[in-house]
């Protein structure tokens, strides 16, 4: 049997190919993924024919893996016949046991994480005990679609290009798209699949509650994404992001009855309280407001900041800018002229 640290290495990555289920892996795409993991490894490239020899390797003494070679719309591709087989089994020390039922047990009582059957099936496999909850999360049980979240989950994980069917609230035509999954992130009781298309690397959202379906497309070469996307919502409220818009420095006074409130729970990762002088100079500037609090954020506008900002309501005036002044005057105009023809 060869040794060699070389050898050794694209075992480990053949194994962790060939057990794959949610790819498809010809000779040609185990050449190419095998070698440039060695060459991030630090090891030189392989040829195809060195590939083959491997594969024929594992399928013998010591190993015995047995290889399937299947077709799939006439291209032929490899895999394990039996994908939980691999030739690096090892066994769970009693430490290492221990921590896993504990994070299981943990997970298992967060609300937000439902329609994950495997996590149940992988929880009584393991024989964790219930036990009363003790932290639950803010879940929307009436949802649509909620249901699509196991599945986007494993899309995500495994880097499986997927088919989006989906439609908007103003257009029930059902579109369709090639989409690279990326995240899955929740705003505001309801969850969001960000990704980009397949002919473009601009990044999208789409709601769960407006997606019709989703096909797996594992033929298509996957696109990781290329850039940090928890940076990319560091400077937004809630997932629209408008690239072509500036980060704005936005000034708000905040009541005595909702100061309290705005001090523990921020409204954006940015936000400061002004103290001191210079809060004496904004009392000075704005006369009218001598109690109170005031703040302010630094981020990009979007549909859900304006929205978020008029919640408050009287208890919340924006100061500057006069576009976010403007834009929440509209809504407000535009709720009172509503107003004004159904009051009695």
């Amino acid at each position: 049997m060869p040794t060699n640290k070389n050898a050794l290495t694209r075992y480990k990555y053949l194994d962790e190919m060939l057990s794959d289920r949610y790819h498809f892996y010809d000779i040609h795409n185990l050449t190419e993924k095998c070698n440039e993991k060695l060459v991030d490894a630090g090891f030189p490239e392989v040829s195809q024919r060195c590939i083959e020899k491997d594969i024929n390797y594992l399928e013998y003494d010591p190993f015995y893996a047995e290889i399937e070679r299947y077709k799939v719309n006439g291209h032929r591709y490899i895999r394990y016949k039996n994908p939980s087989f691999t030739i690096f089994r090892k066994e769970l020390s009693e430490e290492e046991s221990n921590l896993i039922l504990e994070i299981l047990n943990t997970i298992g009582q967060f609300d937000g994480l439902a329609n994950f059957e495997w996590l149940d099936r992988l929880k009584i496999g393991l024989g964790l005990k219930k036990r009363p909850r003790i932290i639950s999360f803010s879940n929307n049980p009436y949802l649509q679609n909620s249901n699509l979240l196991s599945v986007l989950f494993d899309n995500i994980s495994n880097q499986v290009v997927i088919r989006l069917e989906y439609h908007t609230f103003m257009d029930k035509e059902v579109r369709k798209i090639i989409f690279h999954p990326y995240l899955l992130k929740q705003y505001n009781d309801r969850w969001y699949l960000i990704g980009a298309a397949d002919d473009d690397a601009k990044i999208l959202n789409f709601a769960l509650d407006r997606i019709d379906a989703v096909i797996a497309l594992p033929e298509i070469k996957y696109k990781p994404c290329n850039e940090d996307l928890t940076e990319r919502f560091e400077d937004i409220i809630g997932v629209t992001l408008y690239e072509n818009r500036n980060i704005e420095h936005i000034l708000f006074w905040v009541s005595d009855q909702s100061k309290g409130y705005m001090e523990t729970k921020p409204i954006h990762g940015s936000q400061c309280q002004f103290k001191g002088e210079k809060e004496k100079e904004l009392r000075r500037q704005y006369p009218s407001f001598n109690d109170g609090a005031f703040f302010s954020i630094d981020c990009i506008p979007n549909y859900e900041l304006i929205r978020e900002l008029c919640s408050f309501g009287k208890e919340l005036i924006v100061l500057s800018p006069s576009s976010i002044q403007d834009d929440i005057f509209n809504r407000i105009k535009s709720m009172l002229d509503i107003y004004s023809t159904v009051r009695i």
